[in-house]
């Protein structure tokens, strides 16, 4: 991590900087993104046992990965990471869920590299969390955290391969999209809202809402990221006008709309 910290300050202090994990609930505009970004993926990769109960896990290890090693050290409470594609950097970015668990659920602290290279260990007081929000101190990143989990009281690895087949089952695995598009309101799912509106199987462009459930949109047929970011936004204001709820996306929408980068 010195290396890390080492390049941060040399990044020009106006230039953004963007941190990315395995970029499942992203979309990045046509345009691309401004600045230096940093792929954790692969690069901040340690996972160990702290004890019988704990583990350290940084960033760049997968969710699915963290899942899989709790269930070898005969944990329990992980088994729902199994589901959620990508790193657990981005899990606790925002406080990524399934299955009526929340990630933040396990965290004991979190430890964070800041604009100046330098390191803090932070509390969970330090945040506010909430469903698919956390919020805490500025131009902090996370770079790994310490979770808390249970022994083992049923077969985790059993529990994480049926909560795999009922993503499978349920969701356009293994199809390109952006995960989740939009956040379920209180009392209700968005795939519901979305269905109702009439627009499972409608398209923009490229950029298709999904036969199988219809908070994903599928790129079918090359699409632009303007595709699916319009298509997101037709399906708000259609909700809106239906049930007066107004969806909020739970996707990322990072970069520049113009193709030109500078």
């Amino acid at each position: 991590m010195a290396d890390l910290a080492e390049f941060i300050l040399q990044v020009p202090a106006p230039k953004p900087v963007f941190w990315l994990g395995l970029g499942s609930n992203i979309l990045v505009r046509d345009g691309g993104i401004r600045g230096a970004v940093i792929l954790t993926a692969g690069l901040l990769n340690e996972i160990k046992s702290l004890d019988e109960t704990t583990l350290y896990v940084e960033a760049g290890v997968s969710s699915a990965k963290v899942a899989r090693f709790a269930a070898r050290a005969g944990l329990t409470g992980a088994e729902f990471l199994g589901g959620i594609p990508g790193t657990f950097g981005g899990a606790l970015a925002m406080n990524a869920g399934a299955w009526g668990t929340e990630t933040w659920s396990l965290v004991q602290s979190v430890d964070t590299l800041d604009r100046q290279g330098q390191f803090h260990r932070r509390q969970i007081t330090d945040y506010t969390i909430a469903y698919r929000s956390v919020k805490g101190p500025k131009n902090e990143w996370f770079v790994a955290a310490t979770l808390q989990l249970s022994p083992e009281t049923e077969n985790s690895k059993a529990k994480i391969q049926a909560l795999l087949k009922q993503r499978n089952d349920k969701q356009p695995v293994g199809l390109p999209s952006c995960g989740s598009v939009f956040r379920n309101p209180p009392g209700d799912y968005a795939a519901r809202l979305i269905e109702e509106a009439g627009w499972k199987g409608h398209c923009v462009g490229g950029a298709c809402v999904s036969e199988k459930h219809a908070n994903f949109i599928i790129n079918h047929n090359a699409a632009t990221a303007a595709d699916i970011e319009n298509l997101i936004e037709q399906i708000k204001v259609s909700v809106k006008n239906m049930s007066g709820i107004s969806l909020i996306p739970e996707v990322h929408i990072v970069g520049e709309r113009s193709n030109a980068i500078s």
